[in-house]
């Protein structure tokens, strides 16, 4: 679908359920608050959902969306590049046929939604519905502006990552016009650390592992050490750029455990590799700097897989 037909088709439906993928992101979850409320402004019902539930990090994003009882009509995921990503709490959604409409920024998007909309280029989900709102022509508020700037910031690190595109530079100046304290949203995204996120990124950081001549980083992340450290799952999203900012490091592996024998490969490389590349390996995919997959095994399993993986690269 172009944009154009999808600001036809929200028009012409009513009732929507928004899915999110799970370990939800600032993008993700910018992405479906912010059509949440734009579809209610039109005077449509919507929800979003999520498998895992929603961080207490991202609070500031969730007012205003109470759950509203409808019958559903449309289902839109966003972010969502395969329905693997759903996670069990939302698996219901996984069938064929279940999904109507994809927007997504993912190069590795498998096209599984009836309908999609896919920009590999788009810094993020949040950006191409910053463009198809324009497109709508109709008014966003302040509360729309601060999602959408959320997943911008976020999923461009702040605009310091290789993804950050001329236009989400426009995007983020011309949100901020609408005076929601984007200061203040960048110092929660990426200023402000609770002590076990401290106590993580300092256990991250003494147990790093260095393979290839240094050019490869990988730090593990049990469930025993998250426990310890007493913080919701969300607050260790963003420590997979730790291993890549080591200097000389081309490719950076953050093993973080997710159930008993289910591991959540993170990758962030250099620009002489492609993470989504790497990734695809496993099942998974995201961008060519930044992408992820999940991998069963036990840990001595999954990290065996992982460096003869790394391995085949020639680094």
């Amino acid at each position: 679908m172009e944009l154009e037909q999808i600001g036809k088709y929200l028009e012409e439906h009513d009732c929507y359920t928004i899915l999110t993928h799970k370990s939800p992101d600032g993008d993700t979850l910018g992405a479906g608050f912010a059509l949440c409320e734009y579809l209610r402004r039109m005077g449509k019902k919507a929800n979003v959902l999520n498998g895992e539930g929603f961080p207490d990090r991202y609070s500031f994003m969730y007012m205003g969306c109470e759950p509203q009882e409808f019958e559903e009509q449309c289902v839109i995921a966003v972010d969502i590049a395969d329905t693997n990503l759903l996670g069990s709490g939302l698996a219901r959604y996984a069938g064929e046929g279940m999904i109507d409409l994809c927007i997504d920024h993912h190069i590795s998007n498998k096209y599984y939604a009836k309908e999609s909309y896919v920009d590999g280029r788009a810094s993020a989900a949040c950006l191409i519905l910053y463009e198809l709102f324009k497109l709508m022509g109709r008014p966003i508020n302040s509360h729309i502006a601060m999602c959408l700037y959320t997943g911008i910031a976020t999923d461009t690190g702040c605009f310091k990552y290789e993804n950050t595109i001329p236009e989400a530079h426009i995007a983020a100046s011309e949100l901020i016009k609408y005076d929601f304290g984007f200061s203040v949203v960048n110092r929660k995204m990426f200023d402000i650390k609770s002590k076990g996120r401290i106590q993580a990124e300092n256990f991250a950081t003494d147990n790093m592992e260095f393979f290839c001549g240094d050019k490869c980083a990988v730090i593990v992340l049990t469930t025993e050490m998250m426990d310890s450290c007493g913080i919701e799952p969300a607050e260790f999203e963003g420590m997979a750029s730790i291993p890549l900012s080591v200097e000389g490091v081309e490719i950076g592996i953050t093993i973080r455990q997710r159930h008993e024998q289910v591991y959540k490969l993170s990758v962030r490389t250099t620009e002489t590799l492609d993470a989504s590349a790497f990734c695809r390996q496993f099942g998974g995919g995201g961008h060519i700097r930044a992408a992820g997959c999940e991998i069963r095994g036990t840990l001595d399993e999954v990290r065996e897989k992982v460096m003869e993986a790394v391995g085949r690269l020639g680094l």
